[in-house]
């Protein structure tokens, strides 16, 4: 064990022992001979393996990837500070050319905090690290993609879990727009090593990303109009407004309906069940 990992597993260990099940939303009725988190409660809360859990506080695991620290600091409650410590351990600390896939706590807050509209938290290369329960119950759920998948040019350009999306200006328009941010992304931060590969990837699959890839057109990804299949509320139109955070270049994905909308009811169904089947 080194510095770095015996430090990372000794701070999880302190910081799960200190979150109460009550404050993670949890039940606490149960006997237990602490009264933090159990590491297979804080696995279900980060969305990985218990064993995962126990490899990291033992520091047999290989540092956890961008998108785990994510989950981790938004299940433990991290503060921005805690934050920074957690991804610094990892190996991701940010400066000059890396993107930053910290959640600040009061972003995570408004996220939690918005029960009734979709809400996501995406880094500068569009990868997707924080979403509310409609978001998944109208996007279906992230969690169940890989890391390597919660991607929006990913999805969209390799043609998986997307198909149902369009965008009302125009699939051009959208492609075009996606690959300019994606592009601006990559000026800013040319020394990430997870947009680079995004990059490699989405050049081997998609002959279309590689077209607009070479225009190096340079634009920032706005506001739009989409019309969302749902599987079982059928259509939707939204409005998707897209706020960018000047702290870590996050972007801050919200859909709305117009008000008396069929869409509105729509989506104020999908807030009251949830991921549940209709």
């Amino acid at each position: 064990m080194n510095g770095a990992s015996g430090e990372l597993a000794a701070v999880l260990r302190v910081w799960r022992e200190r979150l109460t099940p009550q404050a993670a939303g949890l039940p606490a009725n149960t006997s237990r001979r602490t009264s933090g988190l159990r590491r297979e409660e804080l696995a279900v809360l980060a969305g990985v393996s218990a064993d995962y859990v126990v490899r990291l506080e033992q520091g047999r695991a290989s540092a956890p990837s961008a998108q785990v620290c994510a989950a981790l600091a938004r299940a433990l409650q991290l503060s921005d500070t805690e934050q920074e410590h957690l991804f610094r351990l990892a190996g991701h600390a940010t400066g000059t050319g890396r993107i930053s896939r910290l959640v600040p706590a009061g972003i995570r807050r408004l996220v939690e905090r918005t029960p009734d509209r979709p809400v996501a938290v995406f880094d500068a290369m569009w990868t997707l690290l924080l979403w509310n329960p409609v978001w998944a119950a109208l996007m279906s759920d992230p969690s169940r993609l890989r890391e390597a998948e919660r991607n929006v040019l990913w999805l969209h350009f390799a043609g998986l879990t997307d198909c149902h999306v369009r965008a009302t200006r125009g699939s051009m328009a959208f492609d075009a727009s996606m690959v300019a941010d994606l592009r601006r992304s990559a000026g800013r931060y040319p020394d990430d090593p997870e947009l680079r590969r995004l990059v490699a990837r989405l050049g081997e699959e998609s002959a279309p990303f590689r077209e607009l890839w070479r225009r190096h057109e340079i634009a920032e990804h706005g506001p739009t109009v989409k019309s969302i299949e749902h599987p079982d509320a059928g259509r939707l139109d939204l409005d998707c407004d897209v706020l960018t955070t000047h702290r870590g270049d996050l972007r801050i994905v919200l859909y709305t309906a117009e008000p008396g909308s069929e869409s509105e009811g729509k989506l104020a169904l999908l807030a009251a069940i949830g991921t549940q089947s209709m």
